[in-house]
């Protein structure tokens, strides 16, 4: 991925997307399911004497489905997207609607030029309404067999999907992606939980009467944290906790379709649209197997090709979430498909700083070490090389022109504050407090932004402690800060539960009050000196 070009993009990604896909999708549920349904026979005759289909509709899905006439879509394309359309806007049993749909598929699948049979009909109604409508439906196959139809017909045309039909698809996706992987997050902890208190209870049968107890608990420890990475293997599904292969299984669904759509530069931006960006990373931010991380982090890669949204990525907190995915990290393709973002946040920005604060933000988030990491390991794969030789070039070069305020910027921007040097220096805050009021005072409310949004008591005690110094160290600092709403959340955190917390929410609030009373006591001292010098002229007089 390492000389990956804009112009070449477009025939790379289609490779990685669908033949890729398609190889992984090959012992699902769905495919194993549609598998199944094309084995069964539709009595489409009864359909005709309901008078639920037409005559013609009877005669040309018979004819193709029944006796054998497979290249009918080819002789007659007009036919065939109206009869498929009109079964599916008629006809409402689930069985024999799975069914349409697994035809549908297989029509597109043995030559993607025919979704132009479906795309350039002369059907009377909206092409995309009975496929959207379905999306509906209560049976999970007929919505992800819908959603990967829907995805190939979007994507293997050049007419593009019309706005109002891409929305709803695209929120559908990122509702899908969202429920199912909080299912499979829950179901994965569960079933975690279970399988130690089964190991649990089996260890402890097993050596209650042994006298080397502190030995075999290290032991047994060490067998139970090797539980959380089984997880990450492909297994049979019948080996998976009852529900949980199936969840697996369509958020993987979901997931193709968005590799597939995200191709599109104009999808991309749909998808920015209904907030599809951030609801990848909170999912990547959660416990999600490696295929999962490896597709939604792959739909990051090709949305980074665009420059625009490559700038605005980490606005997003891309940078931290794929720092810490890289640092756990056991498998090479997932470790690949992070580099390569990484690449495309340092190379597709127009704006030069904005690709040297994805340098520094990436040095804040420790990747610099993972690169070292991987430089010893030599790994086989010359992607993962070019790409790391790359990238430690540009964040080495990005740390020797790192002033002291760039890194106290991305330490903040980053969300993860830590006791570094910078924050303890009087030097610092007298050279730079003034500049927390630059860009409209971002750094100062993202300060307050952690002191109400963060868990970390860490984060919650080094922004206490900043907002501190910064009200000490600028004059007017007092009057902005509660403008900003921070003395009330400083002030909120000295019933914090965590004593660090606590004790710097008190040297905050003792700051801000000790910049009054320094005001208060020069105000005295003047009227004092003001009352002495009366006297002393009433004297003279």
């Amino acid at each position: 991925m390492a000389n990956v070009s804009e112009e070449n993009v477009s025939q790379l990604i289609p490779t990685l997307g669908d033949e890729k896909i398609d190889m992984i999708a090959a012992t699902s549920v769905l495919q194993i399911r549609a598998s199944e349904i094309r084995q069964t026979q539709i009595n489409w005759q009864s359909y005709l004497q309901s008078q639920m289909i037409t005559q013609r509709d009877h005669d040309f899905i018979v004819n193709l489905d029944q006796r054998g006439q497979k290249d009918l879509p080819d002789k007659n394309p007009d036919a065939c997207a109206e009869v498929f359309l009109n079964l599916l806007t008629h006809i409402s049993k689930d069985h024999t609607i799975q069914y349409i749909l697994v035809l549908i598929d297989d029509i597109l699948s043995e030559d993607k030029s025919r979704v132009k049979i479906f795309r350039e009909t002369k059907f009377s109604g909206n092409v995309w309404q009975p496929f959207l409508n379905l999306l509906n439906r209560q049976d999970e196959f007929v919505q992800h067999m819908t959603a990967r139809i829907i995805a190939k017909l979007a994507c293997w045309h050049p007419q593009l999907m019309d706005k109002s039909d891409l929305h709803f698809y695209l929120s559908w996706l990122k509702d899908q992606l969202k429920t199912n992987a909080e299912e499979m997050t829950a179901e994965l902890e569960h079933a975690e939980q279970v399988m130690l208190e089964h190991e649990k209870e089996k260890f402890s049968d097993k050596h209650k009467h042994h006298k080397e107890k502190a030995h075999h608990s290290d032991a047994g420890n060490e067998k139970y944290s090797s539980l959380y990475s089984s997880f990450d293997e492909l297994k049979p599904h019948e080996d998976l906790p009852p529900g949980l292969h199936k969840n697996n299984d369509y958020i993987q669904s979901v997931a193709r379709c968005l590799q597939m759509m995200l191709r599109i530069d104009e999808y991309r931006f749909a998808f920015l649209s209904v907030d599809g960006i951030s609801t990848l990373l909170s999912i990547l931010a959660s416990r999600v197997n490696f295929q999962v991380q490896y597709q939604l982090v792959f739909c990051l890669w090709v949305l980074t090709f665009n420059p625009l949204l490559a700038e605005k990525m980490n606005k997003f907190n891309v940078i931290p979430i794929l720092a810490d995915i890289l640092s756990d990290s056991v498998k090479e393709k997932v470790t690949r498909i992070v580099l390569a973002v990484f690449r495309n946040l340092i190379e597709k920005p127009e704006d030069q700083q904005v690709a040297k604060e994805h340098c520094i933000a990436m040095v804040q988030c420790k990747v610099l070490k993972q690169l070292s990491i991987l430089e010893q390991k030599r790994s086989d794969d010359e992607d993962i090389m070019n790409d790391v030789e790359y990238l430690n070039e540009r964040l080495q070069a990005s740390v020797q022109d790192l002033s002291s305020f760039d890194q106290y910027a991305t330490e903040v921007k980053s969300g993860r504050l830590e006791w570094s040097p910078v924050h303890k220096s009087a030097k610092f805050w007298r050279e730079n407090a003034a500049r927390l009021n630059e860009r409209g005072q971002e750094l100062l409310r993202t300060l307050v932004h952690l002191l109400e949004k963060s868990r970390d008591p860490v984060v919650l005690a080094v922004a206490c402690y900043d907002i501190g110094e910064y009200v000490r160290h600028y004059p007017r600092g007092k009057h902005i800060i509660e403008q900003l709403g921070g003395k009330q959340r400083v002030m909120y955190l000295l019933s914090h539960d965590d004593p660090n917390v606590r004790y710097e929410a008190l040297l905050a609030v003792q700051k801000l009050m000790v910049h009054n009373w320094e005001y208060l006591g020069k105000q005295l001292e003047k009227e004092q000196i003001d009352k002495q010098a009366g006297t002393v002229v009433g004297a003279k007089a």
